[in-house]
């Protein structure tokens, strides 16, 4: 028996005939042209057309074209910023997708503070407002790179763009651990990140070839003619650039072979961290690295048929040293697996763990043609991506069961999500440093939460990133387990009752206030179903089903009275000032719902 299915997608039909006796799947495909319908490979008036079953829907970057509503601008904001509030999720429900990842992308602005603060005197410390010069002497300064996280984290809950995000998710393509460096340094790092944010990733990865950090990082500022060292060759392919690819031959990958890695070397070599306030890269105005030619391999490199056998002519000074640098951009830019590696990395981190045959040939190969065609600025393929209708999990039959709330938060995301979802103070690094600042950013984020949640921040386990990003089959849900799973279920206690709760201690004084919320963020806190039901639509990426939510309700909320005595109980509340009861109703109902497995996703 034959059962036949079809769709229409970027003017072909498609025809999908399946037998069930031999259990066989055959697609036809059919351009459409205005009125005509010309076939490839049958007349198409031999199909009958009325034995057609569902429609078989593709993955698709068709841009979605409606406006957004609330589900879809939460979503958004969720996995390109890391700012959520109920306010900016009701603007952003107006907009189109266009209109608002534009406005995301194209709308960047300058961060509250462009420095780092120093925790005793208050005042910006690295480049003391310009640059260069460093500012020279600045309290503990070797022992001041938390304060280098902490100047970051500000910013990124302030920030109302997609900067931020794009910022670190740069940063888990060119990793780097910034623990084993200066302030200075991880402060031009990341710098360096955010300059190219939405910029291009081939300009981006010839200066973080000879950004101090990295030559620091990768020992580059070891590699010599003499005794040259491959380490940061090899992950220049492996991890930054084109990937490695299956194993084809003796040292020989997919992409690249280990002849490839010793020419790279040699290109690479001779590149100093140097001084900082003297070499300063004059199109970023950040530090950069310091070419030493008595350093440099000076011979002509040759690479491998993977890469067309392509010649690089040895610099003849120091100047020509940067050529050298172009050349080898060129040379691997220009490689079509390039463009597919980076756009893997884009899909896993906004997007979705599994990237099946499906994905890889609908969503994976046009968007490397449009990163291709687009010399590598990422705007163009994130644009592409975050207007599709793909992202919004609409170009198939099911759009709850594949991209929104299916991957797990990491630590980063769930933690200044939620801060901002709820609505808590970021204190002010300078009106606040001797303090709250200080204490909650500093001690009670970084110092511990960041790392109870599995991410020391800016500075991963190895060169290969944090392991969520790339360990097959885990993934994201590698962010939640049993060392992890304590701190991340109890962030919400901590909020509820400013204490640290999994060890002794305040929370930094930042503790959530459910009744002056709920007062505020509802449009009617006097009907419980409506306190439910907008907590959860906003706070939540999917609202639950109908026994969880009742469950959430009756069970959670009410504890299982009647739902005029949660009306009676606030309206005496209004009347009296007293808020005892609705106190213990809402901790019990928040406290429940940010342990639950939902609030873990986005």
């Amino acid at each position: 028996m034959l059962s036949r299915s079809f769709c229409i997608r970027n003017n072909y039909l498609f025809v999908a005939t399946y037998n069930k006796m031999e259990k066989s799947l055959d697609y036809v495909l059919f351009q459409l042209t205005l009125v005509k319908l010309r076939s490839y490979s049958i007349p198409f008036d031999s199909i009958a057309v009325a034995q057609f079953t569902q429609p078989i829907i593709m993955a698709s970057l068709s841009p979605k074209t409606d406006v957004l509503g609330r589900r879809l601008a939460a979503h958004l904001l969720r996995r390109t910023t890391f700012n959520i509030s109920k306010a900016r999720i009701d603007t952003f429900a107006d907009l189109t997708p266009d209109a608002a990842v534009d406005l995301l992308i194209d709308n960047t602005t300058a961060p509250i503070y462009p420095e780092p603060v120093d925790p005793v005197s208050g005042n910006q410390y690295i480049n003391c407002g310009t640059m260069p010069p460093s500012c020279g002497d600045v309290s503990d300064i070797n022992n001041k790179l938390e304060y280098v996280r902490s100047w970051w984290i500000y910013n990124a809950l302030k920030d109302t763009t997609a900067h931020h995000k794009f910022q670190f998710f740069l940063h888990t393509c060119f990793t780097a651990n910034i623990k084993e460096n200066s302030p200075y340094r991880a402060f031009d790092y990341i710098q360096k990140l955010g300059y190219y944010s939405a910029g291009s990733y081939k300009e981006l990865a010839k200066r973080m070839t000879i950004d101090p950090l990295m030559l620091y990082y990768l020992n580059g500022n070891e590699n010599t003619e003499e005794d040259p060292n491959e380490n940061y060759a090899r992950e220049f392919f492996e991890l930054f650039t084109i990937g490695k690819g299956p194993q084809d031959g003796p040292d020989s990958y997919t992409n690249y072979t280990e002849a490839d890695i010793v020419e790279a070397a040699k290109v690479f070599s001779g590149w100093r961290t140097g001084s900082r306030d003297t070499n300063i890269d004059p199109d970023l105005n950040i530090p950069t690295g310091k070419p030493k030619y008595n350093k440099h391999d000076t011979s002509d490199k040759t690479f491998s048929e993977k890469f067309d056998s392509t010649q690089i002519l040895g610099a003849v000074d120091e100047p020509d040293m940067y050529r050298e640098l172009d050349e080898i951009m060129d040379m691997v830019f220009g490689q079509d697996e390039t463009a597919r590696f980076i756009c893997r990395k884009i899909y896993r981190f906004f997007i979705s763990d599994n990237i099946s045959t499906e994905i890889e040939e609908d969503i994976i190969e046009p968007l490397a043609t449009t990163l291709r065609d687009n010399d590598y600025e990422l705007s163009a393929a994130f644009k592409q991506l975050f207007k599709s209708s793909h992202f919004y999990d609409e170009d198939d039959s099911d759009n709850t069961d594949e991209i929104i709330g299916a991957k797990v938060r990491d630590p980063l995301s769930h933690i200044l999500l939620t801060l901002n979802m709820l609505e808590l103070p970021a204190y002010d690094p300078v009106a606040d440093y001797a303090a709250l600042h200080n204490d909650f950013i500093r001690k009670r984020l970084i110092n511990f939460l960041f790392p109870y949640m599995g991410m020391v921040l800016f500075s991963p386990p190895s060169v290969a990133g944090y392991p969520p990003d790339y360990q097959e089959p885990g993934f994201s849900r590698l962010w939640f387990d049993g060392s992890t799973a304590i701190a991340r279920y109890k962030f919400g206690e901590m909020l509820l009752e400013n204490k640290r709760v999994i060890l002794s201690g305040d929370f930094g004084g930042v503790q959530f206030d459910p009744v002056a919320f709920i007062e505020t963020f509802c449009s009617d806190p006097y009907d419980a179903n409506t306190v439910v039901q907008e907590v959860t639509e906003y706070l939540l990426p999917e609202l639950p089903e109908t026994n969880r939510f009742d469950y959430l309700l009756n069970d959670i909320f009410l504890d299982g009275l009647p739902a005029y005595d949660w009306t009676y109980e606030w309206n005496d509340y209004i009347t009296t000032g007293v808020d005892t009861e609705v106190r213990l109703m809402l901790y019990r109902f928040f406290q429940n719902l940010l342990f639950t497995g939902e609030s873990q996703m986005m």
